[in-house]
C-alpha cells in the first residue's frame, strides 16, 4: 500500500488566522468564543459563537475574485493558500503535470448560509427576477473546492463531501484513499464552514443543541465533558492539509510533518441528531481506522475528541473510546479543542486533524478548557487533559468526528519514519 504523508498545513479559525496562531492559541488554552458580530443578534436566545476575527481574504485572493465567493469559500481559499505555500508548492508548479495529478477535496457540512439568506430575502421581497445571479454558484458546497482548484490550477478530482460534522474528517479519508489507489499523487484536503448567521444560529437553537446560558460569559460556554455543559457553541473557519504520496514528497525534497496512517468510517443507523448512547458506531470507526493503519490500540498516545459539549455527545463518545481502546482508554490523553474553537461543523474534523499533526511535531497536547468538574455521573471519567496542556512525546494521534445522520469518521496520524 502506498504511504501518505502530510507536507503542508493551513488554517483560519476562531483562535487564529494561521496554523501557527491556531496551534499557539489552543496550546495556551485561548478561547475564540465571544459575542456575535456577524449579524445583529439582539433578539436571539443565543448571542455567542466562535467567529473568525480580523480576516482579510485579499491577502490571498484577488478582491475581484473574492467578491464572487461566499464566506466559507473565502476561508477555504485562504487556508489552502497557506497550506500550499507551507508545502513548498505554488500555482506555477501546478501548471505542469503536477496539476493533473493533484486533487482538491473539502468537507462542507452546509455551505453559503449567508448567501442563502440574502438571496431568499430578495426573492420574497422583490420577486423571482430579483434573485442575485450568483446566488447558486456562491452558496453550493462544491464551490469551495471548485474555487480552490481554479485559483491554483489544480486539475485532478475536485469534490465536496457532506457528512454533517464528520465532513472534514471524511474528506481527508477520501483523499487518503485516492492517493493510495494511485489516482493522484497530491491532494489539497480539508474542510470549511461559515454558519454563524442569523438563520444558522436560529436553526440550531430551536434544535436545542446550542448553549444559551453563557451570553454574559462566552469564553466559559464550551465545556466538553464537564458536569455543567449545556450545548455546543457554533464556530466557523477552515483547515487544509497537503497530503502527498511518500515517494513523491521525498523526490521533491518536501518537509514531512507526519504520516497519515489510517482512516475508518461507520454509520450509527440510530437517530438523525443523536449518537448511539453506547457509542457502538463511533467505536467501529475507531477500530476500522486502527485496522487500516495496521496498529494496536495501545499505539495511540492522543485522541482529539469530537467533544461537542452537549449532554448527549460527551458520554456517548466516552463510551465509544472505552469500547474501541479497552483498558488503554484510561491511559490515553484526550482533549476537545472545541472548548476553544467552538464547533466548526464541516471544518471541525480538518481543524482537529491538523491539531493532531501538530501534537506529533511539537510533542505537546492541548487542553480541554472549562473542564472544572467532570461528569462522572454519566461516565465521563477519562483523562481529558483539563484546563492545562501537557508536554509529552506523541508518536501517534487520532481524531474522531460524529455527524448528524449517524456519520462517524476517524483519522490516525503517526510520527514519520523513513
Amino acid at each position: 500500500m502506498k504511504r501518505v504523508v502530510v507536507t503542508g498545513l493551513g488554517a483560519v479559525t476562531p483562535v487564529g488566522n494561521s496554523m501557527d496562531e491556531t496551534w499557539q492559541g489552543v496550546c495556551s488554552g485561548k478561547s475564540g468564543i465571544g459575542n456575535i458580530t456577524n449579524f445583529d443578534c439582539t433578539d436571539y436566545k443565543v448571542q455567542i459563537a466562535g467567529e473568525v476575527k480580523d480576516f482579510d481574504v485579499t491577502k490571498w485572493v484577488d478582491s475581484k475574485e473574492a467578491r464572487k465567493m461566499a464566506r466559507f469559500t473565502k476561508f477555504a481559499a485562504a487556508a489552502s493558500a497557506m497550506a500550499i505555500e507551507d508545502a513548498g508548492l505554488s500555482k506555477e508548479k501546478f501548471d505542469g503535470d503536477l496539476g493533473d495529478r493533484t486533487g482538491c477535496i473539502f468537507g462542507i457540512g452546509i455551505g453559503g448560509f449567508e448567501i442563502l439568506e440574502q438571496s431568499m430575502g430578495k426573492y420574497f421581497e422583490a420577486g423571482p427576477t430579483r434573485v442575485p445571479p450568483l446566488a447558486i454558484p456562491m452558496l453550493i458546497p462544491n464551490e469551495a473546492p471548485g474555487n480552490v482548484s481554479m485559483l491554483f490550477n489544480i486539475r485532478g478530482p475536485s469534490r465536496a463531501i457532506a457528512t454533517a460534522c464528520a465532513s472534514g474528517t471524511d474528506a481527508l479519508g477520501e483523499a487518503l484513499d485516492m492517493i493510495r489507489s494511485g489516482r493522484i499523487d497530491v491532494c489539497v484536503a480539508g474542510g470549511a464552514e461559515a454558519a454563524v448567521t442569523g438563520y444558522g444560529i436560529s436553526a440550531f437553537s430551536v434544535l436545542k443543541t446550542l448553549a444559551s446560558s453563557y451570553n454574559g460569559d462566552p469564553t466559559k460556554a464550551s465545556r466538553p465533558f464537564d458536569k455543567n455543559r449545556e450545548g455546543f457553541i457554533m464556530g466557523e473557519g477552515s483547515a487544509v492539509l497537503i497530503l502527498e504520496e511518500l515517494e513523491h514528497a521525498k523526490a521533491r525534497g518536501a518537509k514531512i510533518y507526519a504520516e497519515f496512517a489510517g482512516y475508518g468510517a461507520s454509520s450509527d443507523a440510530y437517530h438523525t441528531t443523536s449518537p448511539a448512547p453506547d457509542g457502538r458506531g463511533g467505536a467501529m470507526a475507531i477500530k476500522n481506522a486502527l485496522k487500516d493503519a495496521n496498529i494496536a490500540p495501545e499505539t495511540v498516545d492522543y485522541y482529539n475528541a469530537h467533544g461537542t459539549s452537549t449532554p448527549i455527545n460527551d458520554p456517548a463518545e466516552t463510551q465509544m473510546v472505552k469500547t474501541a481502546f479497552g483498558d488503554h482508554a484510561y491511559k490515553l490523553k484526550i482533549s476537545s479543542t472545541k472548548s476553544m474553537t467552538g464547533h466548526c461543523l464541516g471544518a471541525a474534523g480538518a481543524i482537529e486533524a491538523a491539531i493532531c499533526v501538530k501534537t506529533i511535531q511539537d510533542g505537546f497536547i492541548p487542553p480541554t478548557i472549562n473542564l472544572d468538574e467532570p461528569d462522572l455521573e454519566h461516565g465521563c471519567d477519562l483523562n481529558y487533559v483539563p484546563n492545562v496542556g501537557i508536554k509529552q512525546e506523541v508518536n501517534c494521534a487520532a481524531s474522531g468526528s460524529l455527524g448528524f445522520g449517524g456519520h462517524n469518521g476517524v483519522v490516525i496520524f503517526k510520527k514519520y519514519e523513513a
